[in-house]
């Protein structure tokens, strides 16, 4: 927030953003960050986490290249497991190469 107006002392845009009922820190000792959507989870490990609060609400701003990873269901996992005998960190590789496709993940363990 700071970098976008070089030209202002920091501290001057603090005491502008007082005037203004907004206040911004960085969140400290941040370690991970997961975002989970119904099909992918974007894990943040090198996050740098801002909190911005204006009147009362506050507002998250997270920063760093996330891995992007592919959610299955365990359902599945256990489906494919149960119905080829295998574990279920076998059934979750499988289903991972078949992009999710369970019938393929079925096939492939069984052959």
């Amino acid at each position: 927030m700071f970098d976008m107006m070089p030209n202002m002392n920091p501290k001057q845009l603090q005491k502008l953003m007082r005037q203004m009922g907004m206040s911004m820190e960085q969140l400290e000792g941040v370690e991970e960050v997961v975002i989970r959507t119904a099909d992918k989870e974007y894990c943040f490990s090198d996050a740098e986490v801002n909190v911005m609060e204006v009147k009362g609400d506050k507002t998250y701003q997270i920063s760093g290249s996330p891995e992007i990873v592919d959610r299955m269901s365990e359902d599945d996992v256990e489906l494919v497991a149960e119905k080829t005998g295998k574990s279920t960190d076998e059934a979750r590789a499988a289903l991972k190469k078949a992009d999710g496709d369970i019938a393929q993940a079925i096939i492939d363990l069984s052959g």
